[in-house]
């Protein structure tokens, strides 16, 4: 086993502080990552903080890694020493089930080793990227491309994918009209990709305290949806809907901005039920959907793309001793728009 330097907490009430923890060794088709970047996700800390259930401690968290290749099991093709990697939400899954063997290892029939969190293969809990070095199955590590920064490559590996993958899907491109609820973490990503897919992209956001930067990034309009009757003035506009808020929303008045056969994807995961109104689908044949991340290469098609286009999300570099700051900051919605830990701090 390898014993490597982390942040974590040791119940869901304690503070994050530095740890140790073991790595299983490498494998065949392991590869040992040096983590250079970590990413901090709202799902981090609805995970450490067991808001969406218990959990086993210590646990370290964070599924936005980025870093080097260090080293590499004797049956490893993918990957070599020096590479530059990342890795997303998932480190394995059983590999056998139609879903896996289709190419969709996120959607897994027994359920895809999570990062952090999971019971991995030799029966550890896995513990996230929120330390110095990871040991993972080599077909879950994807290819940073060169001209992507470190840092920036980190958050692509949850927040890009899990908006790029339902715009893709959806089919979001020229002469499409796009809306995005929401500009944090994941709506900043979706707004970005989203223009560069050629669409006609609008920002829905509860007040204008952002509409200066959904236009830099390319939007053509920003709506705030807490004036009255914002919404119903949007009447049968868009073609797709992303929805990024993990928030209950009245659905029914976004479903209504949608063109007949439209569809509202939601990628945000909100605790309580959102109430449908049926007529809302059926007048129209509009869709209410839901995405979760994408498979592995989907994610690879993700990061391509975004090198390709010149994408990249907007990131505030952190030390590790600022982690329970940036959580709270998170939870404030004090972030502009993406919070990454320097590894190299810990």
């Amino acid at each position: 086993m390898l014993t490597v330097t982390a942040y974590g907490a040791n119940s869901a009430t304690s503070p994050l502080e530095p740890l140790t923890i073991e790595r299983r060794d490498v494998g065949p088709r392991d590869v040992l990552i040096a983590i250079r970047y970590a990413g901090i996700c709202h799902s981090d800390i609805h995970t450490i903080r067991e808001e969406w259930g218990p959990i086993s401690f210590p646990q370290v968290v964070g599924h936005e890694i980025v870093g080097e290749v260090v080293e590499v099991g004797s049956e490893v093709t993918a990957h070599a020493v020096g590479d530059r990697v990342g890795v997303g939400c998932m480190v394995n899954s059983c590999g056998e089930c139609a879903q896996c063997l289709a190419g969709d290892e996120h959607n897994c029939e027994k359920g895809n080793t999570q990062t952090y969190g999971s019971v991995d293969r030799d029966g550890t809990i896995t513990q996230g990227g929120y330390s110095t070095h990871v040991v993972v199955d080599e077909h879950f590590v994807l290819k940073v491309p060169e001209s992507i920064p470190y840092e920036a490559a980190a958050p692509l590996l949850c927040a890009g994918i899990t908006t790029y993958s339902p715009l893709a899907r959806w089919g979001a491109g020229p002469e499409k009209k796009v809306a995005v609820v929401g500009m944090g973490g994941l709506g900043h990503m979706a707004v970005k990709i989203a223009v560069a897919m050629g669409a006609d992209v609008t920002v829905l956001s509860r007040t204008d305290a952002k509409r200066e930067d959904a236009l830099a990034f390319g939007a053509s309009q920003h709506v705030a949806t807490g004036e009255e009757g914002a919404l119903a003035g949007l009447a049968g506009t868009f073609d797709l809907i992303i929805n990024t808020v993990s928030a209950a929303l009245d659905m029914n008045a976004y479903l209504a901005t949608l063109r007949p056969k439209g569809t509202l994807v939601n990628v945000g995961a909100p605790p309580e039920a959102l109430p449908i109104q049926v007529f809302s689908l059926i007048m129209g044949g509009r869709s209410f959907a839901g995405s979760n991340i994408g498979s592995i290469r989907e994610t690879q098609d993700m990061l391509d793309f975004c090198a390709e286009q010149g994408i990249a999300p907007e990131v505030e570099v952190i030390s590790a001793d600022a982690i329970n700051d940036a959580y709270e900051r998170v939870i404030a919605g004090d972030v502009r728009y993406r919070f990454v830990i320097d590894t190299a701090t810990l």
